[in-house]
């Protein structure tokens, strides 16, 4: 698992010198799945085998296993079948899904997803879906927030325990998630979240997803908005907004308010 890009190209090749016919080499890190495609072809011409692991599990991986999303030849899977349901979190006490095949490794943690470069696809989007669902629990956060504003009518402002919130929010509802789970841990130790400045970084897996979108002509807006979230986080004022001001200046003589 190293970065995406050079480095693992840099990786796979080394180890593709010094492995043996039949070996297989796992990249367990955030590639994207063209990448996967490539490589695959090129190590199979030296009868060795690739296999892409989209991994999920945060940190908290580490203690209670992750979800594995794996592309790769499917005899080359069944080998490694072993390492994966060790790694993986096991069906533990969540039920199985009604009508699921009895025999589906997805089930306790991990699936072949398909030939080389699924593994990271699903993960990819997994990832633009994940950005979607930080974002709607951010702006419903925010709007919580605000209805104390005194831009809303006095008799419409709520002044509410956001922690609290998160917290019932957890039993029963149907947001309920371990992203909320993880609001509500944050929202209760730093209830006003004084740690963060709200720059928002991305690992690149979102952009990807938009760009498959794109590719495949499918509307994400959520997603794509989701992205474009993360980019307006790192700016205090774009240039775009000065722009926007500076016609509003010109339009309708519209005057700034004092910084």
């Amino acid at each position: 698992m190293v970065p995406a890009g050079g480095p693992t190209d840099e990786t796979v090749s080394a180890l593709g010198q010094r492995l043996d016919r039949g070996d297989a080499i796992i990249d367990g890190g955030n590639t994207h799945f063209k990448d996967d495609i490539r490589r695959a072809r090129e190590l199979a011409a030296k009868g060795l085998q690739y296999v892409d692991v989209g991994t999920s599990g945060g940190v908290w991986g580490a203690e209670r296993g992750y979800c594995l999303m794996v592309g790769g030849v499917p005899e080359t899977f069944a080998q490694l079948t072993p390492l994966f349901r060790t790694l993986a979190p096991g069906q533990g006490t969540v039920p199985p899904t009604d009508g699921l095949r009895a025999d589906a490794t997805a089930r306790e943690g991990f699936l072949h997803c398909g030939p080389a470069g699924a593994g990271h696809f699903v993960k990819m989007i997994h990832n633009g879906i994940e950005y979607g669902l930080m974002q709607s629990y951010a702006e419903g956060f925010e709007i919580l927030r605000q209805a104390s504003s005194n831009t809303v009518a006095h008799e419409q402002r709520y002044d509410l325990n956001l922690a609290e919130i998160a917290e019932v929010w957890r039993r029963g509802s149907v947001i309920s998630s371990w992203l909320l789970d993880l609001a509500a841990i944050a929202l209760t130790k730093d209830p006003q979240l004084e740690q963060f400045a709200g720059h928002v970084e991305d690992s690149g897996e979102g952009r990807w997803t938009v760009a498959a979108a794109m590719e495949e002509e499918v509307p994400a807006t959520v997603l794509t908005g989701a992205v474009y979230a993360r980019f307006r986080s790192r700016t205090p004022h774009t240039f775009a907004e000065k722009v926007l001001s500076a016609l509003r200046a010109q339009f309708g003589g519209h005057v700034e308010p004092p910084r």
